[in-house]
């Protein structure tokens, strides 16, 4: 895969929840099956094995085996089966990616009229509609549900179908509906029309959709800022990464991971990381990914690590590094950052090592300095000190350094 296919594959790990969230980190390979034979002793399994409704149904590997005769046959041993037990067995399916045995979940609670289907539960068949049968199947069935059934949930659900495949216009044309259907929406709902226009490079028209977000009185929250932050960050307007920042810092919904990701953004820009990169502008990296995208990138980490979510670090971390990129120390930076506010001392000695060894960037001990100072500035004394005795322990710096 090229770079720059990677990148766009990349960026569909949703800054909101729902991008929340960040699918396509890592893949999942399904078990190859040789047949009859096969099926045989997956069946020889269930009984030996633990014989739970959801257990036979993560037992069925291939796609093409049917999740809807494993219920059937479940239900018709005598066994109950409820909602949420159906649901929980769908999100985890959805988690595992096995997105065709989650719709016939969901397809089984329509089916059977013992179930009442909640506002949730149609918006994720359109989800899974799209990514089983493409955004038409998704579209055709969103139009066929009745008035009651087009809610804020589903109408969210299809513009992230939008979203998600980057159909900026039908996007654009549904988001106009949304904001005429009197319906009331979260920020979730803003947050994917913000990632559609960072995600195609229209990150001017992001902070348009903060102000819709305040004329309709809907309260941002942690994903909100950190797509409103990236969109000036791209652009290197300092003074309104400021200004937002401030802000946020006087929202009454403010909690301690809020506090963590404006430390963690201050300490970016604190030290000079913005302005002082490498490429001096926005301006094409070598296999076609701009500053702007590797800035955005870089806020992607600082939001995870305010979250206190190590592994997503960690996983955006080397699939960045997988792209066989030109690594700025801007990068190297921002997640080293990231590990020490989190307290991994080892991760951010292993970044350190990495810096170092990389053929591209050269180790500059100044950055470093700067990085140390910033922590100081903003009262990270703690934080600053273990700083330093990582540099000292690997030979970045002397005892005597600030």
């Amino acid at each position: 895969m090229g770079s720059r296919a990677f990148f766009l594959s990349l960026r569909r790990t949703r800054f909101v929840e729902g991008f929340g969230a960040a699918n396509g980190w890592s893949s999942r390979r399904f078990l190859s099956s040789g047949g009859l034979g096969n099926e045989l002793v997956e069946d020889a399994v269930v009984v030996e094995g633990s014989d739970d409704l959801k257990s036979r149904i993560f037992r069925l590997r291939l796609p093409k085996r049917s999740v809807t005769n494993v219920i059937q046959k479940w239900v018709g041993e005598g066994n109950e089966v409820s909602a949420p037990e159906l649901r929980q067995i769908s999100k985890e399916l959805r988690k595992s990616q096995r997105y065709k045995h989650a719709l016939e979940v969901s397809e089984w609670m329509v089916t059977d009229e013992g179930y009442e289907l909640s506002d949730k539960d149609y918006a994720d068949r359109i989800d899974l509609m799209t990514k089983v049968f493409g955004v038409d199947a998704a579209e055709r069935y969103f139009e066929g549900l009745p008035t009651s059934g087009k809610t804020s949930e589903t109408y969210t659900a299809l513009l992230h179908s939008y979203a998600s495949l980057k159909m900026s216009d039908k996007a654009a044309d549904l988001y106009e509906k949304m904001k005429d259907s009197n319906l009331s929406f979260s920020a979730l709902t803003y947050n994917e029309m913000m990632t559609l226009y960072m995600s195609i490079g229209q990150v001017e028209k992001v902070s348009s959709v903060v102000d819709e977000m305040k004329r309709q009185k809907v309260a941002p929250d942690i994903f909100t800022y950190n797509l409103w932050i990236s969109s000036y960050a791209a652009t290197l307007r300092i003074d309104e990464v400021e200004r937002v920042l401030d802000e946020m810092s006087q929202d009454s919904n403010s909690n301690e991971d809020w506090k963590r990701y404006r430390q963690l953004t201050r300490i970016y820009v604190i030290s000079g990381q913005l302005l002082n990169s490498e490429s001096g502008g926005l301006v094409e990296a070598e296999k076609g990914i701009t500053q702007r995208e590797w800035i955005t990138y870089d806020f992607l980490v600082i939001l995870h690590a305010s979250l206190g979510k190590k592994e997503r670090v960690d996983q955006i971390w080397k699939s960045l590094r997988m792209t066989k990129q030109k690594m700025t120390s801007r990068n190297f930076m921002c997640v080293l950052s990231s590990y020490l506010i989190l307290g991994h001392m080892k991760e951010a000695g292993e970044v350190i090592d990495q810096w170092k060894q990389a053929t591209n960037t050269s180790f500059d001990s100044s950055y470093c300095n700067r990085l140390l100072e910033a922590y100081r500035e903003i009262g990270l004394i703690d934080t600053a000190n273990a700083f330093q005795m990582l540099l000292i322990e690997k030979n970045c710096i002397s005892g005597g350094d600030p």
